[in-house]
């Protein structure tokens, strides 16, 4: 079934800006999120989603109120949910394998919504900006046609990508918006910034870098939070990165150069030698082939769970 706005199956043959204009309401819903100034979000109730992953959950959940994700540059943000049965999902799309990305976030919404009786599908688009290599414009297009191949109806409700969500300063191209929450019981979705990404930052980081594909981090039944386990082979020229000076990474390793966030380089440098500590995450990492799992303290902080208490 078709992507729809009020009914109507979007045009794809239109750019996005057009598409938008087409509907005012859309514009208007673009306009006031990139008016928003970015709300700082604490760990209290919080489940960080970082690139290639996804989180599902319910109004019902007890620990996670909020799924965030921020750092996109050419990336895309997706939020799915159903007005149900309130099952949310947030994703952090970076056009690896779009198609099956979709199907993953699509199937696992549903799987809470199978008993819901009322209630339609969402979706919610935001990032991108208009880089230079068009890798946004590229991303925001396989979405919007993947989303249109869906067998159930999917309704288009905010779409603030690539040109839509585009600043210029001095020539040169940035997002307006990095990153955003989706409160899970209001359905809000706010501009939004988070000092803490939660656990395991590092390990999930060299997961995405080896090229993993997207993956789930959270079960809603059980409220946990579960990493891994994760497997790769040891980085290749892992010393040799390390050396480079921060304009060499910037340049070969960023798809916006310009465009990251100030902590980008010393956040991947930290990734790069967690690979280089870890080039066999099976032994070091994941001896027993068993998922590192989490959940919320009282105070709604993340606190690894030890296999004896489960």
């Amino acid at each position: 079934m078709p992507l729809l706005i009020n009914g109507d199956r979007i045009d794809l043959a239109q750019p996005p800006g057009e598409v938008i204009r087409t509907y005012p309401h859309l514009e208007e819903k673009a306009r006031a999120l990139r008016g928003q100034p970015a709300q700082t979000v604490g760990p209290k109730g919080l489940l960080y989603i970082q690139q290639r992953e996804f989180a599902v959950t319910t109004p019902k959940d007890g620990s996670v109120s909020i799924l965030g994700s921020d750092d996109a540059t050419t990336c895309h943000l997706v939020v799915l949910r159903h007005t149900g049965s309130g099952a949310t999902c947030l994703t952090h799309c970076d056009g690896s394998n779009t198609q099956a990305e979709v199907s993953l976030i699509m199937s696992a919404v549903k799987s809470f919504s199978n008993d819901t009786e009322c209630g339609r599908l969402e979706v919610h688009l935001v990032g991108g900006f208009n880089d230079d290599r068009q890798l946004s414009q590229k991303l925001t297009n396989q979405l919007l046609r993947t989303f249109d191949l869906q067998q159930d109806d999917v309704h288009l409700v905010t779409l603030c990508v690539t040109e839509l969500n585009d600043r210029e300063e001095k020539d040169n191209h940035f997002p307006i918006i990095y990153g955003i929450a989706v409160n899970v019981k209001t359905a809000e979705i706010f501009h939004a910034t988070f000092p803490d990404k939660g656990p395991d930052e590092d390990l999930r980081s060299a997961r995405t870098l080896t090229g993993a594909p997207m993956t789930n981090i959270y079960d809603a039944k059980t409220e946990q939070l579960h990493i891994g386990p994760y497997f790769w082979m040891p980085f290749p020229h892992v010393d040799l990165w390390l050396e480079q000076d921060d304009k060499q990474i910037l340049q070969h390793l960023s798809t916006s150069p310009l465009a990251e966030p100030p902590h980008f380089v010393s956040h991947l440098r930290s990734t790069l030698l967690f690979l280089k500590e870890h080039p066999f995450p099976a032994d070091s990492l994941f001896p027993n082939r068993k998922p590192r799992l989490y959940k919320k303290t009282e105070e709604g902080l993340w606190e690894r769970v030890c296999f004896e208490t489960i």
